[in-house]
């Protein structure tokens, strides 16, 4: 398939180090917040749920759905120490160039400015010496970089795509998804504060050729009112309903500000990666085979 992505030059990475925690980052934090507070935390998808209509089905929301105790768990795989290091591992300009890792991958991509680096940031919150690199112009890097998580996984931050995208975008991105063996989930990201834009639905079209599976990751959740992001939220429940069949019917809801829905991911993460076993992880009840 052909893409038509404009191409400029790269800006050269800045490592973003010593950063302060976040006063969410921890569960042990989270769970001391009043009980609707903390229920919007975890769970961003509670708040909406009011404003729905009767007939919308709310369970395609929820399917993921795991214990704060399994939270918890999940967490522990974020947290650096000297027999389970969290570190920027590399970075590739190339396919041939990636190093070749054995454990679990994932990957990040998202349109330019779609706020991949501060969702990244966030994840690894709860080890502040990660560095996470950016560009100096946002929307320009032309890098996969690689984090690793121990030896439970690693995360790849993949180039932004859009008009501001560097042109080799599908080059790169495109034989990755193909090819990468130990990739068990492509996240892609889409600005919830706007909706599915064009490039998006290319981003899409692209990984539903791969047929790998991959999640839909609703960002910047707080820069718009909740009218407009239910309506944005139900549109792309639409389109991965009709126009899917390797995404995960649930959309992830993340506020990197506020730290809303960033628990919920980890321990999807986590979990897609086989690097925990959760006990439950639908709130219907049903068991862990429902979700993979």
């Amino acid at each position: 398939m052909m893409f038509r992505l404009q191409r400029l030059q790269s800006g050269a990475p800045v490592p973003l180090v010593c950063r302060q925690i976040h006063k969410l980052a921890s569960l042990q934090k989270a769970t001391s917040l009043p009980p609707r507070k903390m229920q919007s935390l975890l769970y961003p998808f509670s708040g909406l749920e009011v404003h729905l209509d009767r007939s919308v089905d709310r369970m395609q929301f929820q399917l993921f759905h795991p214990s704060v105790e399994d939270m918890m768990e999940a967490e522990k795989l974020y947290c650096s120490s000297p027999s389970h290091k969290i570190d920027y591992h590399i970075s590739a300009v190339r396919l041939d160039h990636a190093p070749a890792l054995t454990q679990p991958e994932v990957c990040f991509i998202g349109r330019s400015n779609v706020g991949k680096s501060s969702l990244i940031k966030a994840l690894f919150s709860l080890a502040p010496e990660v560095e996470v690199r950016v560009s100096k112009t946002p929307g320009h890097t032309k890098k996969m970089n690689f984090f690793r998580v121990g030896k439970a996984f690693t995360l790849v931050d993949m180039p932004g795509y859009g008009h501001r995208a560097p042109g080799d975008f599908v080059d790169m991105v495109e034989p990755y998804l193909y090819t990468r063996k130990n990739l068990v989930r492509t996240f892609l990201l889409v600005d919830g504060s706007v909706g599915l834009q064009k490039a998006d639905l290319i981003a899409l079209e692209m990984c539903e050729e791969t047929r790998s599976p991959y999640v839909m990751v609703a960002t910047k959740i707080d820069k718009c009112g909740q009218g407009a992001l239910l309506t944005n939220l139900l549109s792309l429940q639409d389109v991965v309903k009709r126009q899917t069949t390797s995404c995960f019917p649930q959309p992830f809801l993340i506020s990197s500000v506020h730290y809303w829905g960033i628990h919920l991911l980890r321990c999807f993460i986590a979990h897609v990666t086989g690097s925990i076993r959760l006990k439950n992880t639908s709130k219907s009840g049903s068991d862990t085979s429902r979700v993979h």
